[in-house]
């Protein structure tokens, strides 16, 4: 291999392995993800398939592999520069580069044209195996902590969708009598809750609320039986991630892992798990009543007493409840938990309202589910004025629900922007042209917004529009 060609090679090798490293990242280095549920599954073709193969095939032929690697530089280019979320740089990253270049060096000198796959995947093996060894240690530590804190009540809260509005409804109504601390954000996975004890779990914290996720059977388990809740909540069960799970009885089965604990008090079970009520479980959700949702709040009725919160979306009732239970459980009297609701504020990007330039922006980004998205349809449709949606459609959901999605959509809106590829063809089918817009790219967003919407318009973002561009 001469001078040039090697450092062809080496060019092509970073470039291609920082593509495979950021889409990894993106889906938790999960790489079943990154081959069979990217949201832009062209991407995988024209930044590495493609370019893999005709390095491949030029490089064993000629000497001219290098124009190859010459020609890739300006199409990673442009994929780098439209990027929203760029790699971020972790010791697991900075591990992966350090393995690609030895590898890459290593296996150059045997098997010169072929290379490019071989050290990308052995340096996400070497990745994966030493962060399996790191996170063992990081384990040990977070449970020692959760001994020390003995007398420490955990709350967990799982649900196929709602399950950070939950969280952050329980923290905010037992802030005003405990030291209540809630795992950030959406941090959800085994992972990230040992991380989250290790780093931010404060010494004096009274209860922790630890929001609980899955993309496959025994990932609630495995959380439930490191930090045992004494309670627990399983919100609404619908087909969020059904591709993992293929069917709704496996979700369900997921989500009641969180019965597990050893030290389980008592749950609350949402009506739609189908499980029959126990001594400790609670089944809730029938009992809810008179849901009033309107821009403004949604209010409802359980037991005779009616709840109002500055929350938007029909849907929050439930959740809203479930937080008005746990709640009760410990001790937080109602003129204190009506209090607590009226300065309740929306979880971000989960139907929260934002009043800009003589429009209403309703950000909905975070909610990816058929039911979640139904139900901001119907809130959008209260309003009098022109509706605008932007969307991805459901990312991980299959034809049927995006039919569902484009068919309401139509319905209700008088724009529909559809940020991406993905479900483009089936929102074309459904929805008049000249209703319908693409949105190519992130960057082109803000100058489509000021041609296409004006004052007085209602624009909702439903399910990680801008993320999925």
């Amino acid at each position: 291999m001469t001078v040039l060609n090697l450092i062809a090679y080496l060019v092509l090798l970073l470039s291609m392995g920082y593509y495979a490293i950021t889409t990894l990242q993106w889906y938790s280095y999960k790489l079943d993800r990154v081959v069979f549920h990217h949201t832009k599954p062209w991407w995988n073709l024209v930044y590495f398939l493609v370019p893999f193969a005709l390095y491949a095939l030029v490089a064993s032929v000629s000497e001219y592999g290098w124009v190859v690697a010459l020609g890739y530089l300006p199409v990673f280019a442009w994929w780098y520069h439209g990027l929203d979320k760029p790699l971020v740089w972790t010791q697991r990253t900075w591990l992966y580069f350090g393995a690609l270049v030895v590898t890459g060096l290593l296996v150059a000198f045997v098997a010169p044209y072929r290379t490019i796959l071989i050290p990308i995947l052995l340096a996400y093996g070497v990745s994966v195996v030493v962060e399996a060894i790191r996170f063992g240690g990081f384990k040990r530590q977070a449970q020692a902590r959760l001994e020390r804190m003995e007398d420490l009540v955990v709350i967990g809260v799982t649900a196929s969708y709602g399950k950070t509005s939950i969280k952050n409804f329980i923290a905010h109504l037992l802030a005003a009598r405990y030291r209540t601390y809630a795992t950030p954000r959406s941090v959800n996975t085994f992972a990230g809750v040992v991380k989250d004890i290790n780093v931010d779990l404060p010494e004096d914290t009274q209860v922790y609320v630890v929001e609980m996720g899955a993309r496959g059977r025994g990932d609630i388990a495995e959380i439930a039986t490191f930090v045992h809740p004494h309670y627990a909540v399983v919100g609404q069960i619908g087909p969020a991630h059904i591709e993992y799970f293929k069917t709704l009885e496996a979700i369900r089965d997921t989500k009641m892992e969180i019965v597990r604990s050893s030290r389980l008090k008592r749950a609350w079970v949402h009506t739609s798990a189908h499980v029959e009520p126990t001594e400790s479980i609670t089944v809730f959700g029938e009992e809810i009543t008179d849901v009033e949702a309107t821009l403004e709040h949604t209010a409802f009725v359980i037991d005779g007493v009616r709840y109002e919160a500055p929350i938007l979306g029909k849907f929050n009732a439930t959740n809203l409840a479930a937080a008005i239970y746990v709640a009760r459980e410990l001790g937080i009297d109602e003129a204190t938990i009506q209090a607590r609701l009226a300065t309740l504020e929306p979880t971000p990007h989960r139907l929260q309202r934002i009043d800009a330039g003589g429009k209403i922006l309703l950000d909905d980004s975070f909610n990816g589910n058929i039911d979640g998205m139904m139900a901001s349809f119907d809130l959008a449709a209260t309003y009098a004025g022109r509706k605008v949606l932007i969307t991805p459609g459901l990312v991980e959901a299959d034809e049927a629900l995006n039919k569902q999605v484009a068919q309401r959509a139509d319905a209700v809106f008088d724009l529909v922007i559809v940020s991406g590829d993905l479900n483009y063809p089936i929102f074309k089918r459904y929805i008049a042209s000249e209703r319908l817009l693409k949105l190519a790219t992130k960057q082109e967003m803000e100058a489509m917004l000021a041609e296409q919407t004006r004052p007085g318009d209602l624009i909702l973002f439903a399910n990680d529009a801008p993320s999925f561009v």
